[in-house]
């Protein structure tokens, strides 16, 4: 069989063709190519002999490294090719040209990488074609090199390209070898244009072929035996970024340069290379997949280290790279050619989001008159905002912060903690945020001690991820379990930081939990509540360990327990919210009901050893405000508190149904976010006071804030209907801006990570009754509740409010005006879930599951 100048040239060995016209023509052989093999398997070895006129750059008798060793192999077949080339006469004017394409086209030459080489030709004569193609080809075959070649046209080869994505991808990279230079440049402009002008159209196609491969070969970070060329973080993707760029969508280096953890998109690619050449000495023969039986030798040859070593150092150059293709893609699809009425679509406008945060073109970026250099927080505000719209932050705004936000001075203000907060309570989308800036340095500022743990391989099999994706998958788990738990602040810092003890060395848990302490200082928590999450970390083991290792059954099992825990029954709730999200953040099956019920079983015989629940309680009032209140009228205050944008507002007005919801949908008309609120009554009149944070700018002004309030209690605003269309107007901006510029057809419902919680507690006053509710938070939610309230008759003596990142725990005391006190509960606890945010209607699946 001949090689075909008008197929797609992958024919097989067969008897060389004779010249029927004068052409290039030369005599064959089958050991023409022999030298050729022999000099490759010299250099896979270190042999001293290196084949006529090849280069060894490391010197005789040595074994080269990874780099070495590939461009040795590209310097060797481009000698034999322009040898044998110039042999057959494709020579500058013979209307041939030789072409590689492939890893020798890129200079990434492998040593059992197949050989990639396009022959083209000027429209000759097809049996002149066909010697000179058989003449090239055979001793190659013969010399058992493995050859992917074809034979084609320069209109033939466009076809080809216009036609098949892979094809094109393939000739993007094509680069001359020998003959006839002008063809070789009219093949590469030509695809390269050809590319360019139809981008638009082939895009998609790209995208779906890109993300199919992704679901067959994996993750390369998180994948025991992972596919170096097709996983997610590959080469592959590498070469995808260099096709986004060549069709001038990108500039094919997005977002990241050396400083970054990874030191960047050239050094991870060059790390992949590296181990796949490796792989390539080790296995003897080509191979894509990474087995853990090589990991141990090619660490040693890459002197990396062991297997251990080697993954993490793969799983830091597979993140860069999958980084880089979403930062890729993203700004690719922005930049595409728009197409009939689009191309007269407006911009796309800027939405605000928090102070100095804006949406853009589906991306959170910064405000133009946002000042990173002066405001700490601003890396948390954008991250936060990313988290809770589920919108990518941009890279120019992550390069951004890096290069100019200061480090958040210690401690943290609170709205810092609260921002962190409001991100980890997000779920799952807190996953990609944290990846963005982890991948860009800004998560190693804010917690340095994340760089023992980044990419550090799990020791058992058992685990999915790496440790420090493993905290995040933990913390996105806890974020559904927060209405379990009276402290959901301490539950999603404690899932983040559980195992940061890893990689240090001794017990991970001793060492996490000193950890813990600094950390707890630095982000501003009370010393009890450091005390806290140290009790956490240190102790997150012990229920699994317990439960599942000891006998329940014997009293000093529970004891040991409740001795650990100093009888703290929050700290033993903690630890029971945070062993299921451990272990469904660990792997499949870690969590079932055999585990459940053995630790459900041990909290509840601990909870029956501890001491009881405390009930809620008011807080005092200011006897300045008691004065207040004795002395009538409506006062509105607004005072700094004691951190940066943070204000105290007072309310005192004549209680009155109705109040409490009227003053609390004022603040969040205003966009006053409640961090907490005392309320109570004093002489006739309500003493309600908020501590508060502006969303944008500076606070209004105490005067408006009090004039607005006079006017809803004079029925003169419904602010229930204008917090809801306030709701209304944010969804429809994001729906349209979806529509405009990701072409979907709505906005997903943002539902709530963790279900509502309603807990009742009587107390020892006729008529009084404590509800307390664990929920997540909306614009006015407090207004809802206290409106659901009034429609049901139930009075609000007083209430305790905080508001925990995306989290609240409300607490109000009740006086339900007698009769059927179950059937008023019923009615109540119905009212307060009709108006807190939607729960997903099925099973909460964390990250893992999404």
């Amino acid at each position: 069989m001949h090689s075909d100048p008008n197929g797609s040239g992958k024919t097989g060995p067969g008897p060389v063709a004779k010249a029927t016209e004068p052409g290039p023509v030369a005599s064959g052989g089958s050991d023409e190519a022999a030298d050729l093999a022999r000099a490759r398997r010299q250099l896979l070895t270190g042999g001293s002999e290196t084949g006529p006129g090849a280069r060894n750059p490391a010197g005789h008798g040595r074994r080269l490294d990874a780099p070495s060793l590939r461009h040795a192999l590209v310097d060797l077949h481009e000698f034999w090719l322009t040898t044998k080339g110039a042999e057959l006469g494709i020579k500058p004017d013979s209307g041939f040209a030789l072409v590689a394409v492939g890893g020798l086209g890129r200079r990434e030459l492998l040593p059992y990488s197949d050989l990639d080489l396009l022959l083209l030709h000027d429209d000759m004569d097809p049996a002149v074609v066909a010697q000179v193609a058989d003449q090239l080809w055979y001793p190659l075959w013969d010399a058992h090199i493995k050859l992917d070649h074809s034979v084609r046209t320069i209109p033939q080869a466009l076809q080809v390209a216009d036609t098949d994505i892979t094809a094109a991808l393939g000739m993007l990279e094509a680069r001359h070898i020998v003959g006839d230079v002008e063809l070789t440049n009219l093949l590469i402009s030509g695809v390269r244009r050809q590319w360019r002008t139809d981008i638009r159209n082939r895009f998609d196609g790209l995208i779906e072929q890109t993300r199919s491969r992704w679901e067959r070969s994996g993750e390369i970070a998180h994948r025991a035996e992972p596919d170096l060329k097709s996983g997610r973080g590959g080469l592959r993707d590498v070469q995808l970024l260099n096709a986004l760029s060549i069709a001038q969508l990108t500039d094919g280096m997005p977002g990241l340069g050396p400083e970054s953890p990874g030191g960047g998109l050239a050094l991870a690619h060059r790390r992949l290379l590296d181990v796949r050449t490796e792989l390539h000495r080790v296995a003897g023969r080509s191979r894509d997949q990474l087995r853990a039986q090589d990991a141990d030798e090619i660490g040693a040859a890459l002197r990396i280290g062991d297997r251990f070593d080697l993954a993490r150092m793969l799983s830091d150059a597979a993140r860069t790279i999958s980084y880089s293709v979403d930062v890729g893609v993203r700004t690719a699809e922005h930049a595409l050619p728009r197409r009939g009425l689009a191309r007269l679509r407006r911009p796309p406008v800027r939405r605000p989001l928090d102070e100095g945060v804006v949406e853009h073109a589906g991306e959170v970026v910064l405000a133009r008159d946002a000042r990173p250099a002066k405001d700490p927080g601003l890396v948390l505000r954008v991250a936060s905002a990313s988290a809770t719209t589920g919108m990518p932050m941009s890279a120019s705004t992550l390069n951004r912060l890096a290069d100019n936000a200061p480090e958040l001075r210690e401690p943290w203000p609170k709205e810092a903690l609260n921002d962190l907060l409001v991100m980890l309570g997000s779920g799952s989308r807190a996953v990609a945020a944290i990846e963005a800036l982890d991948r860009t340095g800004l998560w190693g500022r804010l917690l340095p001690e994340w760089g023992a743990v980044r990419d550090l391989p799990p020791r058992d099999a058992v685990h999915t991820w790496t440790v420090d994706r493993h905290l995040v998958e933990t913390a996105a788990y806890a974020s559904g379990f927060t209405t379990r738990v009276a402290r959901p602040d301490l539950l999603m810092l404690g899932a983040l930081l559980h195992d940061i003890g890893k990689g240090r060395g001794g017990d991970h848990s001793v060492v996490g939990a000193e950890l813990a302490t600094q950390i707890g200082r630095r982000l501003g928590l009370w010393p009890s509540d450091v005390a806290l999450l140290t009790a956490i970390v240190r102790h997150h083991l012990l229920l699994p360990h317990t439960a599942t290792r000891r006998d329940l059954d014997d009293p000093e099992t529970v004891e040991r327990v409740v001795e650990a825990l100093g009888g703290d029954g929050v700290l033993l709730e903690l630890l029971h919210a945070l062993a299921e999200a451990d272990s469904l953040a660990t792997g499949p099956g870690v969590w079932g009901d055999w585990k459940s019920s053995l630790i459900g079983e041990l909290v509840r015989r601990c909870r029956l050893v501890m001491a009881g629940e405390v009930l809620p309680a008011p807080d005092p009032l200011d006897p300045e405000h008691v004065a207040l209140a004795a002395s009538g009228g409506v006062h509105v205050a607004l005072v700094p508190a004691d951190s940066p944008h943070t204000y105290v507002v007072t309310v005192i007005a004549p209680d009155q149904r109705g109040l409490l919801s009227k003053a609390a949908g004022v603040l969040a008309l205003h966009s006053l976010r409640v961090y907490s609120a005392s309320l109570g009554s004093a002489e006739g009149s309500a003493v309600n006071s908020f501590v508060v944070s502006p969303r944008f700018g500076a606070p209004p002004q105490a005067g408006l804030l009090r004039q607005e309030l006079i006017r809803a209690l004079a029925g003169e605003l419904n602010l229930l209907e204008m917090l809801t269309a306030k709701e209304e107007e944010a969804r429809e901006s994001q729906r349209v801006a979806a529509v405009e510029e990701r072409g979907e057809a709505a906005v997903p419902v943002q539902y709530a990570q963790a279900p509502p919680r309603v807990i009742w507690f009587d107390t020892a006053s006729p008529g009084e009754i404590i509800l307390e509710l664990r929920a997540e938070d909306r614009l006015g939610l407090l207004s809802r509740l206290a409106d659901a309230f009034d429609t049901c008759g139930a009075d609000v003596r007083w209430a305790r409010v905080t508001t925990l990142g995306s989290s609240v725990i409300d607490s109000f005391c009740l006086d339900l005006g007698g009769g059927d006190t179950r059937a008023s509960r019923e009615q109540v606890e119905s009212a307060i879930l009709g108006v807190v945010p939607l729960t997903k209607p099925k099973k909460q699946e964390g990250s893992g599951g999404e």
